[in-house]
């Protein structure tokens, strides 16, 4: 009897174990541990036109136009959030200055606005760039195209610009590098499409003063009259003496006849 207790136990706990055994068996298998992705490429440096207008120079009066339009704002935004960059050609204070006609005291607050963004083009432009943009133009700028477009040359380097009412060229370059340039130039960028096509002629240069003689300072012609009359040959003195001796002998004959007589 006990015998037959001792198995039914042993075959009920084999029973009950046997299920949990096969369960763990055919478990599945543990999840892949996932691969980490890449860190994001670092964001390029934050570019202060401001700060670099402020430091270079002196462009005082460039930068109190950007502020004053808002224009700054626009150029910020092409050189920090697009593709593009910006190139920036910026007028040095003296040019300002020297600016009479046309004045810019004249302008509305939308030509003064435009006026500025006439002084950048929409991309990222090394100096090399400019040879094959030379070949392009008339380029438009930020202000638009047609009478607010730019004419380059590339002579031996050297970028010269041409918006019908100034005719400039680069004279240094103040920050180059992507996405940003800025270029030094000697005079104020007028668009036609504010001034108009009735461009004035350039005057020519005046001619150099012609230096005449002194009243006082003798010609040449008459120093070498001077020189002649200052110098004789000896045969023209030897002739004088002859004729002056044959005239004293004849007068002393002419008085011996006159006693005689």
């Amino acid at each position: 009897m006990e015998f037959s207790m001792i198995i039914v136990l042993s075959s009920t706990l084999l029973f009950s174990c046997t299920p949990l055994a096969y369960a763990q068996k055919v478990a599945s298998p543990p999840a892949p541990t996932p691969t980490p992705s890449p860190a994001p490429a670092p964001l390029p440096p934050y570019v202060n036109l401001t700060y670099l207008l402020s430091v270079a120079g002196p462009f005082h009066n460039f930068l109190n136009y950007l502020e004053s339009t808002k224009v700054i704002d626009t150029f910020q935004n092409q050189a920090n959030n697009t593709d593009e960059g910006i190139t920036i050609f910026v007028p040095k204070d003296d040019a300002f200055k020297n600016l009479k006609k046309p004045s810019l005291s004249n302008l509305t607050q939308d030509q003064l606005k435009q006026l500025i963004l006439f002084h950048a083009l929409p991309h990222y432009y090394s100096l090399s760039d400019f040879k094959n943009l030379s070949q392009v133009s008339p380029v438009s700028t930020f202000a638009g195209a047609g009478g607010y477009a730019l004419n380059f040359t590339d002579t031996s380097g050297t970028v010269h610009l041409d918006s019908g009412w100034s005719k400039t060229k680069v004279s240094s370059s103040v920050h180059s590098t992507d996405p940003v340039a800025i270029y030094q130039v000697d005079k104020v960028l007028l668009p036609e499409a504010i001034f108009g096509t009735d461009i004035p002629p350039t005057p020519a240069p005046s001619p150099a003063p012609e230096t005449s003689p002194t009243a006082d300072s003798p010609t040449s012609d008459s120093a070498e009259a001077g020189s002649t009359l200052g110098k004789s040959s000896p045969n023209s003195s030897y002739r004088i003496n002859g004729v002056g001796i044959w005239s004293q002998l004849v007068l002393a004959i002419a008085g011996v006849l006159v006693l005689f007589l």
